[in-house]
């Protein structure tokens, strides 16, 4: 990315975009903010739409995977994340999230006994692997893939947490 770059793209000079970014990496780092920015706003609608309950954790994780396109838009994707975690502002930007999401999923669980108490972190973190691991093999659609593996992970923890709440046989 070079300000001569944009400046073609979008229609303004070089010198305009020098003056209102200041740096590449003011850029960059005001660019993805404006990325996170988009995914708090993703994010919050569909938890506001969300049940709470944990088909409604599956579907509000579906949700946030269907706008990441074929298995080419992901991986750029994640050339994009490389930036965010080399920088604290957008790291911090991830824990919020991360944090504000895990909320969301723990509520989705909140009726039902047993749950660990990072029920939420662990239902995100299983997430995140699915899209990793459908990524080598990108032949089912992603959010379908993302979906039945998430429903996996909920009747195993269900289950568990059930076994766990009756107590020893």
């Amino acid at each position: 990315l070079t300000f001569e770059r944009l400046a073609r793209a979008c229609g303004l000079s070089g010198s305009t975009l020098v003056q209102r970014f200041g740096s590449k990496a003011q850029l960059k780092q005001r660019t993805l903010l404006y990325a996170w920015d988009g995914l708090d706003r993703k994010t919050e609608a569909l938890s506001a739409s969300t049940p709470r309950t944990p088909a409604g954790a599956i579907r509000l994780l579906g949700g946030l995977s269907s706008g990441y396109g074929d298995i080419e838009s992901y991986a750029e994707g994640l050339l994009v994340l490389r930036e965010d975690l080399r920088d604290p502002v957008l790291r911090a930007r991830g824990a919020a999230w991360k944090a504000a999401l895990s909320k969301v999923l723990a509520d989705c669980f909140a009726g039902i006994p047993g749950m660990p108490q990072d029920i939420g972190l662990l239902m995100a973190s299983h997430w995140q692997g699915s899209l990793l691991w459908w990524s080598f093999d990108p032949e089912m659609d992603l959010t379908a893939y993302v979906e039945h593996s998430l429903e996996r992970f909920v009747a195993a923890i269900t289950a568990t947490s059930a076994r766990a709440a009756a107590g020893p046989m």
